[in-house]
């Protein structure tokens, strides 16, 4: 919305891209004096350090009524710390292309740190105070606060975030997963300077802390900067830890009406499967098979290839550490709507009672893992990967191994899990429109707005 700051940041990334993505990617696990971990990724090509870090815990610990204390926090952080007010902070981050940026997620609260080496030690004063000694001047949150609430009223008209909003609350009711991301126009209006203040102690807090680091930086320089940073971080927080929920699977059709040309619809039906799941990654293949990677979808080759339906259409298995989902979607003329919904509900069934083929596993298999290393071709890439890996749990050989999990998927596993997952009547289904020929089979939720 508004992380503009470092304008030097752009080009510091183009120029210094992971120069080779196709080598193994060789992780230490470095434990500093004060016993903060984290993962690092020595790269001598460009002398600049990426960090990315995540606390545990995000929007989801928003307390009811002040939805949208994380997001909030996540924007003001960098407004000022220590003896600097928000112009001096900012000033610093843009003479010296430092990017120092934080963000809100469901079940964490992140943020990632670029610096050349040159500066290092004085872009690691600055994020060290902004984790500790944030300001919350009341301009700075007031100005933030109007640059959100502009944000969700904008939301408010938009058919994409209504349908966001009524498929979480069908699935979830009234747990935080329930809630919009973002929060609510009534919850960022009630946050105080205070609830930043309690946020910040209760939720940065070093036991729940992960950390990843990208650069040319060596363990032994590593060790003291991590203490550096992060410790003066309270060790442990007065937090919940939330337990798994389980997403509703009553299904059925609800249509909220907005005088729009083109309707949006989004779907889900919950399914109990997480990332250790020993099938896991064939419930991952079977579901791009259905509807991800591009024009070699089935949701795609039916929607958009033979009718003409729509431009794109897409499905996707969306899992958490308390939830998992199939999640398919589509965006079309309210006189198509009906059509595409039958179309995605048949595959939907298809899948299930026919499976795939042996080449379209293949194929699925080959772009997947081709793809893969993609995803790690700047420093930040690779250091927020590194984070992730840490926060499933996934092993810190996950990078060398997650192709061989694919590639073991068998056909036969692959069609099994296609018949215990996919089930077109567990489909919740959201459309945002003026849908011709399509009528709800059950109520919308109050979503506001």
């Amino acid at each position: 919305m508004r992380r503009l700051s470092a304008y030097g940041l752009a080009l510091v990334s183009v120029l210094f891209l992971w120069t080779a993505p196709a080598k193994a990617i060789d992780i230490q696990e470095v434990v500093s004096p004060g016993g903060i971990a984290a993962w690092l990724v020595e790269d001598e090509t460009a002398d600049l350090v990426s960090m990315d870090f995540l606390f545990r815990g995000g929007e989801s610990l928003d307390p009811a009524g002040k939805e949208g204390l994380a997001e909030l926090v996540s924007s003001v952080l960098d407004e000022g710390a220590g003896d600097l007010d928000s112009q001096a902070f900012q000033r610093i981050l843009n003479d010296k292309s430092i990017n120092i940026s934080f963000g809100a997620g469901r079940d964490s609260f992140s943020g990632s740190f670029m610096t050349l080496n040159r500066y290092r030690d004085e872009a690691v004063r600055l994020l060290k105070l902004a984790l500790t000694a944030p300001r919350f001047d009341e301009d700075a949150v007031e100005r933030i606060r109007g640059q959100i609430l502009i944000n969700l009223k904008r939301r408010e008209t938009s058919p994409n975030a209504k349908a966001g909003k009524a498929l979480v609350k069908a699935l979830y009711g009234d747990d935080p997963y329930g809630r919009p991301g973002g929060g609510t126009i009534d919850g960022v209006q009630a946050v105080t300077i205070s609830d930043m203040r309690n946020f910040v102690t209760k939720t940065l807090t070093r036991d729940r802390l992960v950390v990843g680091v990208v650069g040319k930086i060596t363990a032994e320089e590593l060790r003291p900067m991590l203490d550096e940073v992060f410790g003066g971080l309270p060790e442990k927080g007065d937090v919940p830890v939330l337990p798994p929920v389980a997403a509703s699977s009553e299904g059925g059709v609800i249509v909220i009406e907005q005088d729009v040309p083109q309707s949006v619809v989004a779907m889900a039906q919950p399914v109990e499967i997480d990332r250790h799941d020993p099938d896991y990654y064939a419930a991952y293949l079977v579901t791009h098979i259905l509807g991800g990677g591009g024009f070699s979808s089935r949701l795609t080759e039916e929607v958009r290839e033979k009718r003409g339906l729509a431009y794109s259409t897409y499905a996707s298995l969306h899992d958490t550490k308390r939830s998992s989902l199939l999640m398919a979607g589509v965006s079309t003329r309210n006189d198509a709507v009906a059509e595409s919904v039958e179309i995605i509900q048949r595959e939907w069934a298809k899948i299930r009672d026919e499976g795939v083929t042996a080449e379209e596993l293949e194929n699925a298999k080959t772009y997947l893992t081709g793809s893969y290393p993609l995803r790690f071709t700047t420093t930040g890439q690779i250091a927020g990967a590194l984070t992730g890996i840490q926060y499933y749990d996934l092993g810190i050989d996950y990078i060398d191994k997650r192709n061989g999990y694919l590639e073991a998927v068998t056909l036969d596993q692959a069609n099994r899990v296609a018949k215990e997952l996919f089930d077109p009547a567990a489909l919740t289904i959201v459309v945002v429109g003026k849908p011709a020929n399509l009528a709800a089979t059950r109520p919308a939720p109050d979503i506001g707005g």
